[in-house]
């Protein structure tokens, strides 16, 4: 390691400048090689503060460190420069004499100046070593002592943009984002305090110096942790100088051929230099005791009882005369502080008792924070209740944000007078502006609160004038309907838009805004009307059943019809299906603009005009009509049903309604069938004439009535059993047929039960009698079953798909 690093004392504890030792050690690294790609570090620090154990560990280099053993003494003595071992670019790093040492004493501090700027000077990075606790130290923290330096560099030197790396060391508990912000700020300080000539006058600190912090933990107590952390700092010096790096931003670098050269030149200038001698002693004076007499200040400050009574109380709500309690401890505070510093120096008394106002309002800010915004959510809870208060008094909704506006900022006004601080010029614009946000975003809340339910009450009353009545206008299916439901939209939906702008007056909103809400309801009368009329489109099939069942099964006048044989059917069926259709055409489109459209004529021509058509091209013309899947004149967004679909449902409808015309046409067959059992009047008065002699004969021998009644239940008996009616209703020959075959077995199974009852009781055979009527009924029943089934049985479907069935369909099934 020693071999690598080359460490050599370029500066000795008198200020003597090692030309040999720099030559030799440039030689021995071959320094001169690297043309501008080199970068120098060096490090300064309170002596013992670890600045060469640091070094030996971040850049494995062998600079002698502190036996603590010993004793705490000085270790290095004037400046030492070494190679840093295994780091890309070549970088040499510079040990440098630690301040404040005891060993010089207090009078013989220029040495740690001009150290300290020719480090300033010549290096691109800069580790300043420090100790935790000490930050927030005047003298500890190396305050002064930069202080004096940036002042001579900027007279000396021009901008060359080195890297202030702050090392932390025995990092405590203190969090890094507290430590970091009061050592930035400190340099700052310092940077903005240095008097500065004309030329650099506005020169910013960062032309200068990049400010990095970092922090390591205790070498002695944690010696493992520390190298771990080391290590990885240590990363960062890899490739310093390429963009983005440590030494990324330097700027007027040597090339490294001249740079011993260089570097005795400045020493050289920093030594002739008389601006670096040390403060008088009077304002060294000055400056401790006005520092020990603020600290005073601010521990009495601290155990004030007041301050704790007010301190507690804040934390819970508003505190009464905060400011005033306040300004008062502040200025007993303050003044003594004048009182005691009286004769001291008057620039180092004016700097201290502008640090002490900063400490104390330091204490001070957090209550004052809590007291604005404990007095920002009372006025925002007062608001509220006030504001809701005013609404339910049945005042304007504008007028009442307007006076509650005005009212509760008024009253947040005065609690922030009351809270102000005299020291502190602290503005509570920031605050006042979040309670005004809150209180539009609450009105802002309850408006579109209120507008909705506004709204939601308006369609509603939409909803009720509109939805009933358009059902009942088109299920009526007239050439009136549309027109009819245009003129019931437009007097409603004026009606309830003239009383939703005036309820709107209310509430202030600009005239945009009411339009487009206005509009917004209109549209919303729209699609009720819409939405009514898809609902009723999607049930077209039902109504169209219904319909055509209510106008074929009643007449004119709303009476069952009874099929005597009178009537047309077929002409009751044209007109049903006619007025049927009608509903089609009118649920086919949307008509509530006054667009004229042929949907009506062409259905008409298509389904109910093409079978009557007395040549084929016709009706082939008519069937493609409607094998399409829009209308002519009729957009999409208002077709309901398209054409090929009104030709599927009018072939579904056809079916369903062939099954109730069959029933009619049945109905009236029968009727006739019944009336036509009677015989004529012609044909009774000539049997009465002719068969006087058989009832005279039956009046002399009544034994023959009891031969006919028996022969006429024996008759009855056969007729039942055979289900003769039955039999014959699939045609005369298979009716007989059936007979003859069935004839003989059920004869001889009506005389064996005949038999059967001969031998039993009584009671038994009195119980027969209701099965053969039971069996009689349950044949009589299955009879008409049977027809009701073959009558179903001849209709047919020729179409594949989901079909309707008609209520007397089913009740058949």
């Amino acid at each position: 390691m020693e071999d690598n690093c080359c460490s050599t004392q370029i500066i000795d504890g008198d200020g003597v400048y090692n030309v040999y030792g720099m030559e030799n050690f440039m030689k021995k690294v071959k320094l001169g090689e690297c043309g501008l790609s080199y970068a120098v570090v060096s490090i300064m620090g309170p002596q013992s503060s670890g600045k060469s154990t640091l070094l030996n560990h971040l850049f494995k280099t062998n600079f002698r460190e502190m036996d603590t053993i010993k004793g705490r003494s000085q270790t290095t003595k004037g400046i030492w420069l070494a190679r840093c071992v295994d780091i890309e670019p070549c970088t040499i790093v510079l040990d440098l004499e630690g301040s404040d040492g005891r060993e010089r004493g207090q009078d013989d501090t220029a040495f740690e100046r001009q150290s300290a700027l020719f480090a300033l000077a010549i290096s691109d990075i800069v580790l300043i070593n420090m100790w935790c606790h000490d930050i927030g130290r005047e003298h500890a923290a190396n305050k002064p002592l930069l202080k004096t330096v940036f002042q001579a560099m900027m007279r000396l030197f021009s901008p060359r943009k080195a890297t202030l790396l702050f090392v932390i060391r025995d990092k405590t508990k203190t969090p890094m984002e507290k430590l970091e912000p009061i050592l930035r700020e400190d340099i700052q300080k310092i940077w903005d305090s240095v008097g500065k000539p004309h030329i650099h006058k506005d020169t910013s600190l960062s032309e200068f110096f990049n400010v990095e912090v970092v922090a390591l933990p205790s070498f002695e107590e944690k010696e493992e942790q520390f190298k771990e952390q080391v290590a990885s700092l240590r990363e960062r010096f890899f490739h310093s100088i390429a963009p983005g790096g440590l030494a990324g931003d330097r700027r007027g670098v040597v090339p490294a051929s001249g740079f011993s050269f260089s570097a005795q030149q400045i020493w050289k200038v920093i030594k002739e230099n008389k601006d670096l001698d040390l403060p008088v002693h009077t304002v060294m004076v000055a400056t401790v005791r006005c520092e020990e007499i603020a600290n005073a200040k601010i521990a009495s400050f601290i155990d004030n009882e007041e301050w704790h009574h007010i301190e507690e109380a804040v934390q819970n709500g508003i505190v009464p005369d905060f400011g005033k309690k306040l300004n008062s401890i502040l200025d007993n505070c303050m003044t003594s502080f004048d009182m005691e510093t009286e004769y001291f120096d008057d620039n180092v008394r004016t700097a201290k008792r502008q640090q002490l106002e900063s400490k104390l309002l330091q204490f001070v800010q957090p209550a004052h924070r809590s007291l604005l915004a404990h007095l920002r959510s009372k006025t925002f809870e007062d608001f509220k209740w006030a504001f809701e208060k005013t609404l339910e008094r049945g005042d304007g909704f504008a007028v009442a944000v307007r006076d509650c506006c005005q009212s509760f900022m008024f009253k947040f006004d005065e609690g922030c007078k009351d809270a102000a601080i005299k020291l502190a010029n602290w503005d509570s614009s920031k605050v006042r502006e979040k309670v005004q946000r809150d209180i539009e975003a609450y009105v802002t809340s309850v408006r579109t609160e209120k507008l909705s339910k506004l709204m939601s009450l308006h369609e509603e009353k939409l909803n009720k004038a509109l939805l009933e009545p358009v059902g009942a206008l088109l299920d009526s299916a007239t050439d009136d309907t549309w027109p009819a439901i245009r003129r019931l939209l437009q007097r409603h939906t004026k009606i309830v838009v003239r009383d939703f702008s005036s309820a709107l007056s209310s509430f202030d909103i600009d005239q945009k805004t009411k339009e487009k809400m206005l509009a917004k309801l209109d549209e919303y009368a729209r699609s009720v009307v819409e939405s009514k009329v898809r609902v009723e489109a999607g049930m077209v099939l039902t109504r169209m059943m219904d319909r055509f069942s209510t106008l074929f099964n009643r007449d004119p006048d709303s009476i069952p019809r009874m099929w005597t044989g009178n009537e047309d059917i077929k002409e009751i069926t044209k007109a049903a299906r006619t007025a049927s259709l009608k509903l089609l055409s009118n649920m086919a489109a949307i008509r509530l603009d006054e667009d004229m459209d042929n949907v009506e004529k062409t259905l008409s021509l298509a389904l109910v005009d093409a079978p009557n058509s007395s040549t084929s091209n016709r009706g082939i013309q008519s069937s493609d009509a409607l094998a399409s899947s829009f209308w002519e004149d009729v957009p999409a967004a208002r077709t309901l049903i398209t054409p090929v679909q009104c030709k599927s449902l009018w072939r579904q409808f056809q079916r369903e309604t062939d099954y109730t015309v069959t029933q009619a046409r049945g109905a009236q067959a029968s009727h006739r069938r019944n009336n036509s059992r009677l015989p004529p009047p012609w044909a009774v008065i000539v049997m009465f004439a002719l068969g006087f002699n058989e009832f005279m004969t039956l009046l002399r021998n009544p034994l023959y009535l009891g031969i006919i009644f028996v022969a006429f239940l024996v008759g009855k008996a056969l007729w039942v059993q055979l289900d003769i009616g039955g039999l014959f209703q699939n045609g005369f020959l298979a009716g007989l047929l059936a007979l003859v075959t069935r004839f003989l077995p059920t004869v001889m199974n009506l005389l064996r039960r005949l038999a059967e009852e001969g031998h039993r009781p009584a009671a038994p055979n009195a119980q027969r009698i209701p099965e053969i009527d039971n069996r009689t009924s349950n044949n009589a029943v299955n009879g008409s079953n049977s027809v009701s089934s073959d009558a179903s049985s001849n209709l047919t479907s020729s179409d594949g798909g989901a079909e309707y069935t008609s209520p007397e369909r089913q009740r058949s099934e």
